[in-house]
């Protein structure tokens, strides 16, 4: 794995898909998928300015921020895969932002742990752009009242809007979904006035990223055209 020829690929592809969208390098935050690396990597991410982790499973993220020690502290911690109600403490208290709020008890649970804590707890609304069966998510015509439900949750944070694209050898099959997911996220804007807390598109991975970017992400989510696995 040459992790700095890989990273000055991807960063080099951002570049160039962020100047054709006309938008700004601090208009991003590269998401470090690390599902598929051990902790002793993660020095190695603060040398090329990774500072943003992505972790699938809460009880492999707890090994690693266990094997960092203190060096977990100088990375932020982003849980994107699907969270079952009964870990949502555990992740509330491990993770800066959690990407994959699909339901309402799974709000209340998060929200009450914030409550205890005095920390809203910052969390993305996933949406089910595509449709498909075997991916997690709200549907599209949910999404403004499930927002209004979790807007009243006293110890949430609603940030964004969060999707995962059908696996595609052609990223430009996928843009609609960027796409419609944008206007989601325009669409809450508009109609609620959430804030300037409401700012966060998580969508593309390592396969469609630019096209992501070009359809207005706030966050990319890359593993594989980082880690090479």
């Amino acid at each position: 794995m040459d992790l700095k020829t890989n990273i000055l690929s991807v960063r080099a592809k951002i570049d160039r898909a962020l100047a054709a969208a006309g938008r700004q390098p601090e208009e991003l935050t590269i998401l470090a998928v690390t599902k598929y690396v051990d902790a002793s990597v993660f020095k190695e991410l603060l040398t090329y300015g990774l500072q943003e982790i992505g972790e699938n499973r809460l009880q492999d993220a707890v090994g690693k921020q266990e094997a960092l020690g203190e060096l977990k502290t100088k990375f932020k911690w982003h849980f994107i895969g699907s969270l079952q109600t009964n870990k949502a403490r555990a992740a509330a208290l491990r993770f800066d932002l959690i990407h994959s709020l699909d339901r309402i008890n799974l709000a209340e649970v998060l929200s009450r742990v914030g409550e205890e804590i005095e920390r809203r707890i910052p969390v993305l609304i996933q949406v089910n752009v595509s449709g498909e069966r075997t991916k997690h998510g709200i549907a599209p015509d949910e999404v403004g009242v499930f927002y209004e439900e979790i807007r009243k949750l006293p110890g949430l944070r609603a940030s964004g809007l969060m999707t995962m694209a059908p696996y595609t050898k052609d990223p430009e099959t996928v843009r609609p979904v960027f796409r419609e997911l944008r206007f989601l996220f325009e669409q809450v804007k508009a109609e609620y006035n959430p804030g300037p807390e409401w700012r966060e598109l998580s969508m593309g991975m390592s396969n469609d990223y630019a096209v992501a970017i070009e359809e207005g992400a706030t966050i990319v989510r890359i593993g594989s055209a980082i880690f090479g696995v």
